[in-house]
């Protein structure tokens, strides 16, 4: 069958549930970051063989937070045009009221298996409103041939990685490469730079930005220090164009031999491997450095699947769900394009292993990430990361000085918080 691939924007402004004629067809949202769309097309493609019913895929923005935004959109108008949606791990809080119980539906036991801080993350209210399908956390690439040759160890902390790179940078373009960046990473005003920067930030001991009481603790000299710092790599060891980039635009660079360092998710392991990638069998995987008296803290990111409440088909949506995000789906998304199960099984599997060998090494980091304070900030976790992030892209720009911003940033979330989160 011709499998339609229908742009989610063209959604947006649509009201009205399926027919009831349409049992058999279903409309899924799927997220297009480097090989996603293609392994959610075969994941679907199996399903309908065994089911006989049509699933529609349509496409999404990458930015998570246009995602967002159309999302609600689009539930806020309660229609049906999209049954199941791909979601982020931080917004089971905010869309909840849109979404299905599934364990209403498939069974108490439908979640078994896999991560429990996820599924927790997930249950809301008593509910499962979306079951898990990938894990993430965010990781460190690395040239293992240029730190080899010029004979250097992979760095430990933040300012290790800029005094590396610093230098591997000036002596590459010396030897005739002027396109060398020493690092990049996503710095574009988007939920993307929320995780780097609180990746930097928690990794100095500073904290969360909001912590699971809900207290506002982002002004904090830990914080300032790490934005600073960070704020010294634009125009330096990273291009000034890094303030645009996201997950896309920073693999582009690094694979095409033209950076040393990159914060990246594990997606991109299999693509930095494939065999037109210039860096193929060149690459080291890292956990993510940290300031001078903390610890390594990736940001816990990955991707679950819900079920709208205005589907005309939740018996069928959630089989979908039950079949994308089963061990065998997530096994051959692991294999084919390092995409972190989130049943913990398949971390000892040996063939998943074998396709991708560092899950065994940051295993802690997937099972242990730092999360972001959606929890504890509730439907006003959009406004608190906007706000964080609009902060750290001002720091990053030169606008603002990272202490005066932070201190600002403080008194902007004290104002939602007193919306009550």
């Amino acid at each position: 069958m011709l499998r339609k691939l229908i742009p989610l924007l063209a959604l947006a402004g649509t009201v009205g549930a399926i027919s009831q004629t349409q049992a058999a067809e279903l409309t899924l949202s799927c997220g297009a970051v480097g090989a996603e769309l293609a392994l959610c097309e075969e994941g679907v493609r199996r399903w309908e063989e065994k089911t006989g019913h049509d699933v529609n895929v349509v496409s999404t923005p990458n930015s998570s937070t246009e995602r967002l935004s159309l999302y609600q959109q689009i539930l806020s108008a309660q229609s049906g045009d999209i049954d199941v949606m791909q979601i982020d791990v931080v917004w089971p809080g905010l869309l909840a009221n849109h979404l299905l119980d599934l364990n209403e539906i498939l069974g108490d036991d439908v979640a078994d298996g896999h991560f429990q801080t996820i599924v927790d993350n997930n249950t809301i209210e008593g509910r499962l409103v979306a079951m898990p399908w990938f894990t993430d956390a965010g990781i460190l690439y690395y040239r293992k041939d240029l730190l080899e040759q010029h004979g250097v160890e992979p760095p430990d902390t933040w300012q290790e990685l800029t005094d590396i790179a610093t230098r591997i940078q000036a002596e590459e373009r010396q030897a005739g490469n002027d396109r060398m960046w020493g690092y990049v990473f996503q710095g574009r005003a988007y939920e993307g730079l929320t995780c780097n920067a609180l990746e930097w930030v928690a990794s100095y001991g500073g904290g969360t930005i909001v912590d699971d009481q809900g207290e506002i603790t982002i002004d904090n000299p830990e914080a300032a220090e790490a934005l600073e710092l960070a704020a010294s790599w634009i125009g330096d060891i990273s291009p000034r164009g890094v303030l645009n980039y996201t997950e896309e635009e920073a693999r582009g660079v690094f694979q095409s031999g033209n950076a040393v360092f990159m914060r990246n998710w594990p997606y991109a392991w299999s693509l930095l491997q494939s065999e037109d990638s210039d860096v193929r069998d060149q690459v080291g995987v890292m956990l993510l450095p940290h300031g001078p008296d903390g610890e390594s803290s990736g940001v816990l990111g990955g991707w679950n699947l819900a079920v709208s409440r205005y589907t005309g088909h939740p018996d069928v949506a959630a089989d979908l769900v039950a079949y994308l995000t089963s061990e065998e789906e997530q096994k051959r998304r692991a294999i084919e394009s390092s995409y972190n199960p989130t049943i913990t099984a398949l971390y000892e599997d040996e063939e998943v292993l074998t396709a991708v060998p560092f899950f065994s090494t940051l295993y802690e980091t997937f099972a242990n990430a730092v999360a972001r304070p959606s929890s504890s900030t509730g439907d006003n976790y959009g406004r608190v990361s906007n706000a964080f992030f609009n902060t750290a892209h001002g720091v990053l720009s030169g606008d603002r000085n990272s202490a005066e911003a932070l201190a600002q940033l403080e008194t902007e979330l004290s104002r939602i918080k007193r919306r009550r989160w």
